[in-house]
């Protein structure tokens, strides 16, 4: 199980990793290595997410969702498969743990009446600014 929350933990056979080979450093290493991860974690399936996670996972993870329900995360950022395995289960757990936070409901509040007297009297002065830029006897 992999602790993301007190009250969240996945299983870790909810993960499939694949290898690919990456683009970018590494010079002729890259031709030769797979290191670039694709970690796939079923959202659908997962028994340790609540439903109210799961759908504000799908919702954050907006393209790296499938149809199937499957939220893909590809690492090929670090010239080992080690690391790029562990920054593909960071993000992974980044985005669970910031679909674990419920929004907050906004409180619809009002202006104060004297922030509303401070921006006519603004307006005012800066209509007087402009009037003052007419020519004299310009009176349209």
């Amino acid at each position: 199980m992999i602790r993301v929350t007190d009250q969240i933990a996945i299983d870790e056979r909810d993960i499939s990793e694949s290898f690919m080979r990456a683009s970018g450093p590494g010079g002729q290493n890259v031709n030769k290595v797979e290191t670039a991860v694709m970690l796939r974690f079923d959202a659908g399936g997962a028994s340790g997410l609540p439903t109210a996670v799961r759908a504000r996972l799908a919702r954050l993870a907006g393209k790296r969702l499938t149809q199937e329900g499957v939220v893909v995360i590809t690492a090929r950022r670090h010239r080992t498969q080690e690391r790029n395995r562990a920054a593909a289960l960071a993000a992974l757990v980044h985005l669970i743990r910031r679909a674990a936070v419920p929004p907050v409901k906004r409180i619809p509040t009002r202006r104060s009446q004297a922030s509303v007297e401070e921006r006519l009297q603004m307006k005012a002065r800066r209509a007087r600014t402009k009037s003052a830029r007419t020519k004299p006897g310009n009176e349209d």
